[in-house]
């Protein structure tokens, strides 16, 4: 499955157009990489266990995308969109986005 941000797969012409695809993550986050985070909030750097969450979170969303994709026949989806939100009480949980246009491919490049 190609996967790509821009409208397009240079060489690849599209086929056909199977709609627009979504995939979502929401993940809470463990208590304790919140304490261990906000230490390190306070004395400077950057939160490993945020990032790995964020890693994990996009790969969801973008694995449900793919899979959707699939679903309509396509083998490419152009066009992603990833969005990062913080939902819940008191921002407790995360939230990926991603979305795209599935769409069909030709199978080998352009000469």
């Amino acid at each position: 499955m190609i996967m790509t941000t821009t409208p397009g797969v240079e060489g690849r012409p599209i086929e056909e157009y199977l709609g627009i695809v979504t995939g979502e993550a929401i993940l809470g986050a463990n208590v304790f990489r919140d304490m261990f985070a906000v230490i390190r909030d306070i004395v400077g750097g950057r939160s490993a266990a945020y990032e790995q969450e964020l890693a994990r979170a996009r790969e969801i969303a973008l694995s449900e995308m793919a899979e959707r994709c699939r679903e309509l026949g396509g083998n490419a989806v152009v066009g992603i969109d990833l969005d990062y939100e913080v939902v819940g009480s008191g921002g407790s949980m995360l939230m990926v986005s991603a979305s795209g246009t599935a769409v069909r491919i030709a199978s080998s490049p352009r000469a």
